[in-house]
C-alpha cells in the first residue's frame, strides 16, 4: 500500500539521522518540516520534504497515480503515533469504588490494607477466563488507537499467582496477535504481596524467583521484567534478586520506583541497566546523578501523580539536570483509568512545567525508547515504520497539550495503513 500526504502544515519530530533519545536541553528543540510532503510505500516511511521540493522529486510520479491514497493535510500536522511505555491495560473490571473511598479522604496505602488496591485487581483476574480478559483490553486497545497511541508496553501483574501471571501474559500475547499496534510484554508477578503471604513476603519472593520467572521464560511471554520497588511492596534487596534471576533467563530489567517514598529503587535499576525506572515521584539529586551517564531512562507517570493527588514528579529539574525524560499513561483500574497520551501530554506542561517540544519527545522518541522501539518507532525518519497521527486543523503544536480534553487526532495511520 502507498500513501502520499501533502500539504501538511508542519512534520513534527523529523530526523535525518535517527536518534535514541533525547536528552536535557535537546528535548526544548523540536526538528520539523513546514508545508511538508510525506510518502508511505510498504507499511514504512520512504520519503519526506518540503511541498517547494515535491514537484522535483523522486516522489512526484505518484502524484494522481492508480494505487496511491493521497491525502491532502491542509491545515493540519503529522507526527509519530505515541509510544505507551506503561500500562496495565489487561484488567478485569473498574474499581469506581475505591474511587468514591478516596474522594472520602482515604490514601492509596489505606485502600490497599483494606483488601482493595492491586489485590482486588488480583482477585477479580483470577476469577475471569482469558476470554473476558481479550475482549476487555481489546476495547481498550481500540480507545488508546484512536486518541494516537501505535505502541504499547503491557505489564502483567495482576495475577499474583503462577497460573494468573501466565494467564495475563498469554492475554497479552493474543493482544499482539488480533491488534495492528506494536506490543511490548512485561512480567510484573512482583506488583503486590498476596493476602495469605502478608507475613511471610520472602516466600512470595521465592516463589516469583523460582517457580514465576522459568515459566514465563520458558514459554517465551515476556520481553522484560518488572518490579514495585517502594515503601509498602518490595525492598531494594528483594528487587536485586528478583531482577537479577529475570535477566539469567534473558529478561530485561525495568522498575516501577520512588512513587511512594526514596526506595533505593531507581539506584537498583541503574545498577542492573534497566530499559527504564518508572513512576519516580521521589527524585532528589542522589536519584539524578545515578541516573546520568546510564542507559536508564526516567519515565513520568503523571496520570497516577494527578489521580493519586501526589506530588508530581520533579520533570523540570531532571530535564535541566541533562536527563532524558519520557511520559506514559500508566493505564489501569486503580491509579490511573486513563490511556489518553494527549491529557499525558497536558499534565506534563501543566503540572510539570515541561514546554510543549518536551512532552512531544517524551511520548514519542523517548517512549519509544523506554519500550525498546526506538530504532523503527518515535520519529519520522526514512526507513522507520509509518506509525503517525494526522490532527485536526490545529493552530500550531502548542496547541496539542494546550487545548486538553479534547482529541486533537483526525486519522491514526498503524503500519502504513489508515485504521
Amino acid at each position: 500500500m502507498k500513501i502520499l500526504i501533502t500539504n501538511i502544515k508542519a512534520l513534527l519530530q523529523t530526523e535525518e539521522e535517527p536518534r535514541r533519545k533525547v536528552c536535557g536541553a535537546g528535548m526544548s528543540v523540536l526538528p520539523h518540516i513546514e508545508n511538508a510532503f510525506l510518502f508511505i510505500e510498504d507499511g514504512h516511511i520512504r520519503g519526506m520534504g518540503s511541498m517547494a521540493d515535491l514537484p522535483g522529486s523522486l516522489f512526484a510520479r505518484y502524484l494522481g497515480h492508480q494505487g496511491v491514497q493521497e491525502i491532502d493535510a491542509t491545515g493540519r500536522m503529522v507526527m509519530p503515533a505515541f509510544c505507551d511505555s506503561h500500562t496495565h491495560l489487561v484488567y478485569a473490571g473498574s474499581r469506581e469504588i475505591e474511587y468514591i473511598d478516596k474522594i472520602r479522604g482515604l490514601s492509596y496505602e489505606e485502600i490497599a490494607r483494606r483488601g482493595g488496591g492491586i489485590l482486588n485487581s488480583a482477585r477479580r483476574l483470577q476469577e475471569a477466563s482469558e476470554a473476558e480478559l481479550v475482549e476487555q483490553a481489546m476495547e481498550r486497545m481500540e480507545e488508546i488507537k484512536m486518541l494516537g497511541t501505535g505502541a504499547v508496553e503491557i505489564k502483567s501483574g495482576y495475577g499474583l499467582t503462577t497460573e494468573s501471571e501466565l494467564k495475563m501474559l498469554r492475554v497479552i500475547r493474543q493482544l499482539k496477535e488480533l491488534s495492528p499496534l506494536t506490543i511490548k510484554a512485561t512480567f510484573l508477578g512482583a506488583h503486590a504481596v498476596p493476602a495469605k503471604y502478608k507475613s511471610r513476603q520472602g516466600d512470595y519472593v521465592k516463589l516469583v524467583i523460582e517457580e514465576m520467572i522459568p515459566q514465563v521464560a520458558g514459554e517465551g511471554l515476556a520481553d522484560y521484567i518488572d518490579v514495585f520497588c517502594d515503601r509498602g511492596f518490595f525492598t531494594g534487596e528483594e528487587t536485586d534478586r528478583i531482577l537479577m534471576a529475570g535477566i539469567r533467563h534473558g529478561l530485561h530489567p525495568k522498575i516501577h520506583a520512588n512513587e511512594l517514598d526514596f526506595s533505593g529503587g531507581i539506584q537498583v535499576g541503574v545498577k542492573y541497566n534497566a530499559l527504564s525506572v518508572d513512576h519516580l515521584e521521589f527524585t532528589g539529586e542522589e536519584e539524578i546523578r545515578a541516573l546520568l551517564g546510564s542507559d536508564t531512562m526516567p519515565t513520568l507517570l503523571p496520570g497516577a501523580a494527578f489521580f493519586l493527588e501526589l506530588e508530581y514528579p520533579p520533570a523540570r529539574r531532571m530535564i535541566d539536570s541533562g536527563l532524558p525524560v519520557a511520559m506514559a499513561s500508566d493505564y489501569n483500574p486503580g491509579s490511573s483509568p486513563s490511556g489518553n497520551m494527549q491529557l499525558i501530554m497536558s499534565l506534563g506542561c501543566i503540572k510539570m512545567k515541561m514546554v510543549p517540544e518536551e512532552v512531544i519527545h517524551a511520548v514519542t522518541l523517548n517512549g519509544a525508547y523506554a519500550m525498546g522501539v526506538q530504532d523503527e518507532l518515535g520519529s519520522i525518519a526514512v526507513g522507520k515504520k509509518a506509525n503517525l497521527i494526522i490532527t485536526k486543523r490545529i493552530p500550531s503544536y502548542a496547541f496539542l497539550p494546550y487545548a486538553f480534553g479534547g482529541n486533537k487526532v483526525d486519522e491514526v495511520i498503524i503500519n502504513g495503513r489508515m485504521v
